[in-house]
């Protein structure tokens, strides 16, 4: 079961979300983004849902940290900033979403779906090379021993 990471410091908000999403998924929440990355060194999420404003660190700090040592998490930012500029910034820095405060269930639901099907792929992919990696590293290996063989 895919594992979520819900962060904001609003109890409502942090606790619909959780309500909304644990029926599907493994969800645990943090109310501060410090919290947040405690539970990140402890753990692996398939995706992490922040709120941008919160006391202390803040979602794009979050968001720098995550993108840094889990880059293959992606990253749904909630904000009540609904300016389009500050979206496609958010974007540009690494979020794979931005759902704007009120958001509607579905779409949180939506969001959070897409996520953990891209964070699906990234892990087949990287399965994938790997094998591959692997495989060809080994043939090389026989090769070398069939051509020493031969000599």
């Amino acid at each position: 079961m895919p594992k979520i990471l819900i962060v904001d410091d609003d109890d409502a908000i942090r606790d619909t979300l959780y309500e909304l999403l644990s029926e599907e998924y493994f969800c645990q929440t943090a109310e501060t983004a410090e919290k947040a990355v405690a539970r990140l060194e402890a753990d692996i999420y398939d995706v992490v849902l922040t709120d941008i404003s919160m006391p202390g660190l803040s979602g794009l700090e979050l968001l720098g940290h995550i993108r840094q040592k889990f880059s293959d998490t992606p990253v749904i930012i909630i904000s009540g900033i609904g300016d389009q500029e500050h979206a496609q910034g958010l974007i540009k820095l690494g979020a794979f979403d931005f759902l704007l405060k009120p958001f509607k269930l579905e779409v949180v639901e939506k969001s959070v779906r897409r996520a953990v099907e891209y964070r699906r792929r990234l892990q087949e992919t990287s399965t994938i090379e790997g094998a591959n990696t692997e495989t060809k590293d080994n043939e090389s290996d026989d090769w070398k021993i069939v051509k020493e063989n031969f000599r």
